[in-house]
């Protein structure tokens, strides 16, 4: 079955618009005049539309997205009292959930990011609520979810994490990073494979909504990639998925064995382009927002720290060099400008080590970059996986990141015109559920450096601005071939899938999955 398509500017980063595309069955045959070298069996009229390859994500937690939206919706609420709201009415309509577990709330809502158990204690006090913050490196918590995991005064921080108190040493009800998380994660009841099964398949249904085709899980523990494997046979995973599973400088050779298991069951389905199981995800610090971010200098706020190491120099590159020779990408979250230099570092020690092969590393966020180290991101063959919806001034940053850091260092974050003028390979991806997942809502951001919803804002730092052409190239093609995925799309070129949106005044009008119209009402 050939349909052509005519009558719109196809856009793609590989060549200048043209006005029709020839589709055979799931594969794009031919664009352009090349077109009229072939019979077709119907045409599709377009109507002057403006067509692009189908969103990839390359970066993204869809799991966590899908637990999330399980529990109590906080996200873009702007009170305190809206949050204690919302949370209210979830726990009187489920009852019989044992633990409240939801998010994400503005934690810039409130002056230095730190909120009190007693809070969410007056709207649900005989069973534990947990809320995570927008940065996804904090929780909030009330008293009961405290009193499970035996967290008190005489509880001390954890390595990598903190445990925020209040002016007498009580504990607050604010804890950050993955080790003062778990403190209390652990003690709930925890998700099942169908749990997860079911927020993989709210996940892929949410991303097709908004034109996303293909994305990576960033952040895959062990049980996660065997919900995605389930979902793979069961028919549940509807778009690929590349998994990135996550190291800890604790576990990662006790992982190794299980990791490449796991890795040999995806390469075993029945398509296994449908799941690469292929990445290894490294979080090297936490978050500005924070202040666990790893920096160079000080925070302002607290001189005497400069954020969280959480890997050391030598255990980190022990891992990279292990998992690099057994075949798997580097996915390494750097925020802090000494988190960048301690992931470059790594990779060039890393690479002086290991044989050559095409193995792509990807520094993931890098807000923060020394100067020096710009032009190693090509030298080195390292993708900047940036997420474009952050390149403006938010709340976020105007009243938790710029105090900490000051004005000079705020205003560094996100350099992507000084990457791209330095030949750097920049690839775009959400971090949802910690932003949105809509890429209609970020592609204009890094181009006009402020957040198009709102209209009398100031651009940011607009000297870093870049073309709203590399900001498509940067969600399109650039994801692909971070995720080993360019053979197959990020392009509309002959031989490779039909995925593709049609726009009209920057909104979808519609989607096109291996060439077939794809309708919400499919997956429902």
């Amino acid at each position: 079955m050939r349909t052509l398509f005519t009558n719109a500017h196809f856009w793609s980063p590989d060549r200048h618009d043209c006005d029709q595309l020839l589709v055979e069955d799931l594969t794009i045959l031919a664009v352009g005049t090349s077109c009229n070298d072939y019979e077709r069996d119907s045409t599709v009229d377009l109507n002057n539309a403006f067509v692009i390859p189908a969103f990839i994500d390359g970066h993204a937690h869809p799991i966590f997205a899908g637990r999330e939206a399980a529990g109590p919706k906080v996200n873009n609420l702007q009170t305190l009292a809206e949050i204690q709201e919302a949370v209210r009415v979830f726990a009187q309509n489920n009852p019989d959930i044992p633990w409240i577990i939801g998010g994400a709330y503005e934690a810039a809502i409130i002056p230095g990011g730190n909120f009190d158990a007693a809070w969410l204690d007056e709207v649900v006090s005989d069973r534990p609520v947990v809320l995570h913050a927008v940065d996804h490196h904090t929780i909030w918590v009330n008293s009961k979810a405290l009193e499970r995991a035996g967290i008190n005064t005489e509880t001390k921080d954890p390595e990598g994490g903190t445990i925020a108190r209040r002016s007498d040493g009580s504990i607050q009800g604010t804890l950050r990073e993955p080790a003062a998380i778990a403190l209390v994660l652990d003690a709930s009841p925890g998700n099942t494979i169908q749990s997860d099964i079911a927020a993989i398949k709210y996940a892929c249904q949410e991303f097709l909504k908004v034109g996303v085709a293909a994305a990576i899980d960033s952040w895959c523990e062990k049980d996660m990639a065997r919900a995605y494997i389930a979902a793979a046979k069961s028919g549940d995973l509807t778009i690929p998925f590349n998994l990135s599973f996550l190291a800890t400088p604790t576990t990662w050779m006790a992982d190794l064995d299980e990791f490449n298991s796991l890795r040999e069951e995806t390469e075993q389905l029945n398509d296994p382009s449908i799941l690469k199981a292929n990445s290894i995800k490294f979080l090297l610090d936490g978050a500005l927002s924070a202040g666990t971010a790893f920096l160079t200098e000080p925070y302002l706020d607290d001189p005497q720290s400069i954020g969280i190491q959480i890997w050391s120099d030598e255990e980190l590159l022990n891992a990279a060099v292990a998992f690099d020779a057994l075949g798997y990408q580097l996915h390494m979250h750097a925020i802090g400008d000494a988190a960048v230099h301690q992931a470059l570092i790594a990779i060039e020690a890393m690479q002086q080590v290991n044989p050559y092969w095409d193995r792509r590393p990807v520094i993931v966020h890098a807000q923060l970059i020394c100067d020096e180290d710009v032009p190693r991101f090509s030298t080195l063959g390292v993708i900047a996986n940036i997420q474009p919806l952050w390149c403006y001034l938010d709340p976020m940053n105007k009243e938790l990141i710029e105090p900490r850091i000051g004005h000079e260092r705020n205003n560094l974050q996100y350099r992507l015109r000084t990457l791209l003028d330095n030949q750097a390979t920049v690839a775009f991806g959400s971090d949802w559920p910690v932003t949105s997942h809509v890429p209609l809502e970020a592609i204009n951001v890094p181009v006009l450096r402020k957040y198009t919803a709102e209209s009398e804002s100031e651009p940011w730092v607009q000297s870093e601005a870049i073309t709203f052409d590399e900001s498509l190239t940067a969600y399109t093609v650039n994801a692909a071939y971070q995720m080993f995925r360019e053979e197959e799309r990020g392009t509309l070129a002959a031989g490779k899938r039909a995925d593709f949106i049609v726009l009209r005044d920057l909104k979808i009008e519609s989607t096109y999955i291996a060439g077939k119209l794809y309708s919400s009402k499919e997956s429902e």
